[in-house]
């Protein structure tokens, strides 16, 4: 059949509107627009609330961000840049927590893919989509200059995790370095001082890696030897391969991920765990209580998803030039049978 003798496509239905949803639910377009923003400063009954809701479900309709922004002021977007690399599942869960957190106080958790912008690069996107909040995982280095225009903008507060802060910004402070710390002096309160610590071979986790091993390397009595491996069996089986001439006596991983990797080559090259080499990990996954013998590691308290979200929503209500530094992580050593 040709184009021209293609039947005409009927038109698409029309887009229903507020005033649709009013006339259905018989109440003023006011009302409908305090009951679809959830407002809490007009009062409104319950079954008035249901009508609306049912007519606007029946229509179809769906409040328009867009407008809803400018008669805000601001949008209701929480910008949340998805990370470069695998993070492991202590911190995945974290940020879902801390999304569906986000979503029960009315805001739209929007996850960027920002992977291969630069700092100034990312942020022009980012501020594109004129977000009311922004919460950097630190893969990308921000600059106050950076904090300045996403604040152009419309972001009313910027929010940076990781290891340090950025001016301009609320610091949420995770010390990684303290990890190391557990780890190492973990080893050597039970008499262990030649540790190798592995550090992965993969780009982008140096921002959690490389703190970890500066505290390592500050536990007095530890002489630590930098193991680069990276997460394949290739990888754990080479550096088992060769462990019996590096004089090692003991691993700290860079995770509990890398730990099993590394423990189950080394178990494979004949090497005892923990009698000739003790092995601890971090993260306190679930899988290393599983494993024989079980798996020591540093665990990690974190902040609840909810924690989080109300200082991120305060940061919005309450908007200030003077930025708050939070700290949201404690470690400790879980001590069990590989060391």
């Amino acid at each position: 059949m040709s184009e021209s003798s293609k039947p005409p496509q009927p038109p698409p239905p029309p887009v229903p509107t507020s005033a649709d949803v009013a006339r259905r639910a018989g109440v003023s377009r006011a009302t409908v627009s305090y009951v679809l923003n959830n407002a809490e400063a007009v009062r409104i009954s319950e079954p008035t609330r249901r009508r609306v809701r049912e007519a606007a479900e029946e229509l179809g309709y769906v409040p328009h961000a867009a407008a809803r922004s400018l008669r805000a002021g601001h949008t209701r977007i929480v910008l949340l840049p998805t990370p470069h690399v695998p993070i492991g599942p202590l911190y995945s869960t974290f940020l879902n927590e801390l999304q569906w957190a986000l979503r029960r106080l009315d805001y739209t958790v929007v996850q960027y893919g920002s992977l291969g912008l630069s700092g100034d690069e990312a942020v022009r996107a980012w501020a594109e989509l004129r977000p009311v909040a922004v919460i950097s995982l630190g893969e990308i280095t921000l600059t106050s200059h950076n904090v300045a225009t996403l604040k152009r903008a419309g972001a009313r507060a910027v929010i940076t995790m990781g290891p340090v802060g950025v001016p301009g910004a609320h610091a949420l402070v995770m010390d990684q370095q303290e990890v190391g710390v557990r780890a190492a002096a973990h080893l050597v309160e039970r008499g262990r001082r030649r540790i190798g610590v592995v550090v992965p071979r993969e780009q982008g986790l140096e921002l959690f890696s490389a703190p970890r091993l500066a505290g390592a390397r500050a536990v007095a009595g530890a002489e630590v030897e930098v193991l680069p491996m990276a997460y394949t069996e290739e990888s754990a089986a080479e550096l088992a391969a060769r462990w019996r001439g590096l004089g090692l006596d003991a691993v700290f991983a860079y995770n509990d991920e890398y730990a099993m990797l590394l423990m189950r080559a080394l178990q494979d090259e004949g090497l005892r765990v923990p009698g000739e080499v003790a092995v601890i990990g971090a993260d306190d996954l679930l899988v290393g209580r599983l494993l024989r013998p079980r798996l020591s590691t540093v665990r990690i308290e974190m902040p609840t998803g909810d924690h989080l979200a109300s200082l991120v929503d305060h940061a919005v209500r309450e908007p200030s030039e003077v930025t708050e530094r939070h700290d949201l992580m404690a470690a400790e050593a879980v001590h069990r049978e590989s060391t």
